[in-house]
């Protein structure tokens, strides 16, 4: 079925009339009122998601700080512990040094008494056979 320019030129002229009565061309003002109060409850709804993450990032904030005032209470009690047992550790090598020490002063007292007695020994001997050497020759 061909249309003619008469029927052509009748659909463009009640085009625009058709089209808002099924909303689909300009909105009446029904529309355009709702499309505003749509509007408004969107940007109040993302007003609302604005705080709300808002809120949320504070809250993550504070649960930060508290785990990182918590994580440096342990630290700083581990801290104190391992300077406790460094400070035990000191103590025990201090008390093996001054083991050794005194070990060793003992030590050097029997050598100085072996050396002394070595050395008397060996001058007595060596008189004597002097003395025997020049009795009997």
């Amino acid at each position: 079925m061909n249309l003619a320019a008469e029927d052509i030129r009748f659909i463009k002229e009640h085009l625009g009339e058709w089209l808002a009565e099924q909303s689909l061309g300009k909105p009446p003002a029904v529309y355009e009122i709702e499309l505003r109060e749509r509007m408004v409850r969107v940007e109040e709804e993302l007003k609302n998601q604005r705080e709300l993450i808002k809120t949320i990032l504070e809250q993550m904030d504070k649960r930060f700080d508290a785990t990182q005032k918590e994580m440096d209470r342990r630290f700083e009690a581990m801290q104190n512990e391992m300077n406790r047992r460094f400070d035990a550790v000191d103590k025990r090598f201090e008390t093996l040094q001054n083991e050794m020490n005194r070990r060793f002063e003992v030590l050097t007292r029997r050598i100085d008494r072996f050396m002394i007695w070595s050395y008397a020994v060996t001058l007595t001997v060596g008189g004597l056979v002097v003395t025997l050497l020049k009795l009997l020759l």
